[in-house]
């Protein structure tokens, strides 16, 4: 991946709490909790500026692939920041890139990303994205190719 590794690649920012228990034995932030960071910073997207009701939408959004790559190791307790682009909008499926960065630091720590398909809530088959979902994720889409 050679695009999205500075803070100025991206278009939403959200603050990230470390916790003890983010340490593994090697002191530095276990790479699985990395994961947890990314669906955070979507889901709060989507809830807070999409509209995304969890509890009652007729659709969802579920994850059907990820990746990360680790520039430089974090630990508890830095400040941290996510920030979140959208690199692919379809007609059901959208592709964030997620860069998790040192607070007030200008290159990434941590770079990954995922891939949503939004599926009907009862029968789980994929659906267009909603309007309000979509014309949310076009605020933060990017034309950079990787």
């Amino acid at each position: 991946m050679s695009t999205y590794k500075n803070r100025k690649d991206y278009f939403y920012f959200n603050d990230i709490s470390t916790r003890w228990m983010d340490n593994d034995v090697y002191g530095h932030i276990n790479n699985v909790t990395y994961y947890s960071y990314f669906d955070s910073i979507v889901n709060k997207y989507l809830i807070e500026e999409g509209g995304l009701n969890i509890n009652q939408d007729q659709v969802v959004g579920y994850v059907v692939a990820s990746n990360c790559e680790y520039f430089a190791p974090l630990s508890y307790p830095e400040k941290l920041e996510s920030a979140m682009v959208v690199s692919h909008i379809g007609n059901s499926s959208v592709k964030y890139k997620i860069g998790i960065f040192k607070k007030d630091s200008a290159d990434v720590s941590a770079l990954g990303g995922f891939t949503h398909v939004f599926v009907s809530r009862e029968t789980g088959k994929a659906v267009s994205i909603p309007t309000h979902l979509k014309n949310a994720l076009y605020k933060i889409y990017s034309t950079k190719k990787m």
